[in-house]
This record gives structure tokens, sequence and C-alpha cells, in this order.
């Protein structure tokens, strides 16, 4: 199904620094909150927005004697993402304890999987262009259990902290140092975000936190990285600073370049770049250091004593594949195949999952250009313009299909077409019932247009002698007939009478 696409070998964003040009080297690792009402461990709920400390059981505040339980949806979660991702599901896997304090973790430790992760190696198709596509590879996927948020603004002198969250199953999606550049990094994620929604296992809201990403970033001369790809050496990727917790695609474009530009200018200067978790400040555009970075014997992981390894079927793991949706770029070139689009209206109609059924809807027993054009030039950007979503549009599939429908009969013209659809909007109703009741069937008489042709080339001689010496301002007397008519005359009985009578 993707056999359209040309894939590319990694081209780096260079940066020029005060001596000499540097390139860029970028891995990613993306929390994704599991779609799931409980969490990982516990039944407690999942809802984002309660009240604070409402969804904790006692397994989440880290009670005496209170042990996990695990949510084998969340499980079912993991499994389908990795076969989204086209990635090895590994059927045995095993969480550890990674110790660390926060006071918002409640039990010093944060439940994970460090050597057996549920998921191992997959891709992602990043689209670079129409037609054009690099693969990004995915080292792991495992699950591990979210923090609780500390609130540090609602007093000056106290720190608050909100349990809710601790305990949520999350999805942590680690990729290969395969991106080359900012553009690269936010359309990896937004790819990344449309497949799990497309196959429901995160809904990928990035401003209630659900998804983000921790952007580890490196500079390297001209040439490290091929040497990188010949030897498998990190080495020649340079010191890598992980960018901690980025929620905004503005943001991590902005965070990756100034931070690139901060270790050019450390490295230029004979210092070193101190491998280290950094946050990016978007009103100052800059990152500062917040911990350095820890390495995996600093969290002294060991294997959970609460949790046996966990074991999967493979027949499970096969039902689960047969379950799941057609997923965006299978769907991205069927709509090209099956309704003649073009690649960039495709991708405009399978951007979101909600998107691609209203077109569907739309387009079933209709013109597919037709559909396409009107669901992307007309309701999308009325939709844009009144600050909607496609689940929120006043229009349904049945009612613009019905103006569809109208327009390929001959009933009503373009013209017409485009106030029958702001009617539609406005007060809504049934499209063929509209046009009936207020009159605004299309004049298909020849004897009525004939007779506006007439009056129009009458009223304007000496527009009459330019159109015969320039046959293309013809246009110009289709125009004032049709404006004569309310625009209800067919425009192609217009054009052919007007160069009958022009003798054209």
């Amino acid at each position: 199904m993707l056999d359209h696409l040309a894939f590319e070998n990694p081209k780096p964003t260079r940066i020029s620094g005060a001596k000499e040009d540097w390139e860029l080297v970028i891995g990613m690792e993306v929390h994704a909150q599991v779609s799931s009402n409980a969490k990982l461990f516990s039944g407690a709920s999942t809802k984002f927005g309660a009240e604070p400390n409402s969804n904790v059981a006692f397994v989440d505040a880290a009670m005496p004697g209170m042990l996990p339980v695990i949510n084998d949806y969340c499980v079912e979660q993991a499994v389908r993402t990795g076969l989204g991702l086209k990635a090895r599901i590994n059927l045995v896997s095993a969480f550890d304890r990674k110790n660390y304090f926060y006071p918002d973790l409640p039990q010093g430790y944060q439940i994970s999987q460090l050597y057996h992760p549920i998921v191992g190696e997959g891709e992602v198709i990043v689209d670079l262009r129409p037609g054009v596509a690099r693969r990004v590879r995915i080292e792991r996927i495992h699950l591990e259990q979210d923090a609780g948020k500390s609130v540090h603004d609602m007093d000056p002198n106290m720190s608050f902290v909100d349990l809710n969250r601790t305990g949520v199953a999350l999805m942590e999606i680690v990729s290969r140092p395969d991106i080359r550049g900012p553009e690269e990094a936010a359309a990896y994620m937004l790819k990344l975000r449309q497949i799990l929604r497309y196959l429901g296992t995160c809904d990928g809201n990035m401003q209630n936190g659900n998804m983000r990403a921790d952007v580890n970033v490196s500079v390297c001369r001209p040439g490290d990285y091929e040497r990188y790809q010949e030897t498998q050496d990190f080495a020649h990727l340079g010191t890598r600073c992980e960018i901690k917790n980025m929620n905004s695609m503005r943001f991590i474009q902005a965070a990756i370049d100034v931070e690139a530009r901060r270790q050019i200018a450390l490295l230029e200067d004979g210092g070193t770049v101190a491998q280290e978790t950094r946050l990016y400040d978007p009103d100052k555009n800059e990152t500062r250091s917040m911990r350095s970075k820890e390495e995996a014997h600093d969290y002294r992981y060991f294997p959970c004593p609460d949790l046996l390894p966990l074991e999967i079927e493979q027949a499970w793991v096969d039902e689960i594949k047969a379950g799941l949706p057609e997923l965006p770029d299978e769907k991205k070139a069927r709509f090209v195949k099956d309704f003649s689009l073009s690649d960039y209206d495709a991708g405009v109609l399978t951007a979101d999952v909600e998107s691609a059924h209203y077109f569907e809807a739309v387009a079933e027993g209709h013109d597919g250009k037709l559909a396409a054009n009107w669901v992307i030039n007309e309701l999308f950007g009325r939709l844009k313009k009144d600050d909607r979503d496609i689940t929120a549009s006043p229009v349904s599939p049945a009612q613009l299909g019905g103006v569809i429908a109208l327009i390929e009969s001959g009933e009503i013209s373009g013209k017409i077409a485009k106030d029958l659809f702001e009617i539609v909007y406005c007060e809504g109703g049934e499209p063929a019932e509209i046009v009936a009741a207020r009159g605004m069937r299309q004049v298909t008489d020849t004897g009525a247009i004939e007779a506006a042709v007439d009056a129009v080339i009458a009223e304007n001689p000496a527009q009459v002698e330019k159109a015969k010496a320039n046959p293309r301002l013809s246009g110009w007397f289709v125009g004032q007939v049709m404006k004569a008519t309310g625009g209800k005359a067919n425009p192609q009985a217009v054009d052919a009478l007007v160069k009958e009578k022009l003798g054209l």
C-alpha cells in the first residue's frame, strides 16, 4: 500500500557556527497516556479535570501492604500500538522498579520496564513532502506508570501535590537517533500522534499532557553521522542533552534549534557539552539545566518483586492484529486510488480519523473529487473560520452529500450550491427541500437563457466588438447573464449561447 512513496536517506539540518558547519542528531522519547478508564495497576479513574486527589486508590497512594494488579486492557492497548507501528511484540516482558524521589511519587519508585519491554523494534513513516517519506526506527515501547503533579502557583510559601495522575498508564515510545532537523521532529511527533489516534490507544491531547516528548539533541560534524551508521558507535553523534516534557509542536522545533546553537557555541569555544536534562523556557527562548542526566544505574533498577513476568499468547496478539483499523498511510493510499484524489488532498482528508470517516460518508455514491473539494474547501474552511472541528460540524455527511447530489443532477449550479451550503450550515434542513421551497433550482430552459443573453448583448455593443476581437472576453457576457438571472442559469448553456450569438 506504500509503493507510491519514495523513501529518502536522512538529510541533516546544517547549522553554521562561528567557525564551521554542524549537523543535528535527534532522538525522541514520547510518553503517550494509554486510553483507558482505569490506571495501570489500580481501578482508580483516569478522568481528566477531576477534583485534586479524588482519583486515587490505596495502591496509588502507596499505602502499606497495597499490591499492584495489572490492568490487562492497558497491556492490550500497548500491543495494539506496537502492531500499528509494525513492531515486534515480546510475548514475555517484565516490570522493574525505577527508584527516584519526587514529592508527587508516593512510592519513591516508578514501576516501568527497562530490561524486557513489551514491544520491540518498529517504525514510523514520516511524510516529508507529497510522495516522499522517511522511516524513523522505533527502538522499543514499554509500559510504565505516571507520577503525580506538583502545583507551585497556589501559595507563595508552599507547593501542593495532586495524585490524580499517579499510576496512570503510559507508553514510552523510544525512537532511534534518525531525526535530523527541527521540522522533522515535529513531523514525526505529528505522524505518531495521528497513528495513535487512529488506533484509539491514546487521544493525543498534548494540551492536557496526554502526549508529551523528551527530545534528545546532539550536534556532530559533517560525516560523523555516516560513521555512526557504519559502526553503530554513538560516540560519533556527540554528547546529547535531553529537553524534558515538550507538549507543543512549535516549542519542540524552537527548543531543538536553540539547544543545538547552545551546544555549537560551547564546542567552538573549546568547551564540552555535559550530558544533562534541560527544560525549555518559551518566554526567553532558551533551555536551562534541570539536572545531570541520569543513567540506568543511577535509578537502581531492579525487577519489581510485586509483579510476575508478563506472559501473553501469540493467539491473543493475532486476535488484536486482526481487529486493527485501517491506518493513515493505507487509508491515504486507498483514497488516492479509489477516489482519484491528489496526494495532498488525500493527506488532508486522512489527517485525523474523524475527517476521513466524514469524507467517506459524503463521497458514497458521488464523484470523489467533487466530494473532496466540498469537504476540504467549503466545509473545512468554514469550520476553521468558526474555530470548530469536524466532530462539531453543523452539516452532517448526509446533508453535504445532498448538496453534491443536486449539483451532479444539474438542479443547481456551483454558485447556488454555495448559497445552499450557507443555509444548511446556519439553519439546517434537507437540501432538496430547501431548493424546492426557496425556488433555487437552476434555470435550464433554453428560451429563458437565450432571452437573457440577447438582452445583455443588445445593451453592450462596445463590449461585443471587443469580444469578437478577443474571444477570451466572452466570459464577461457569461458573468453578466449569470448576474441577470440571479445565478440560476446553467453556466454551460449560457457559455454555449454567448459564443453562438457572438459568432465565436
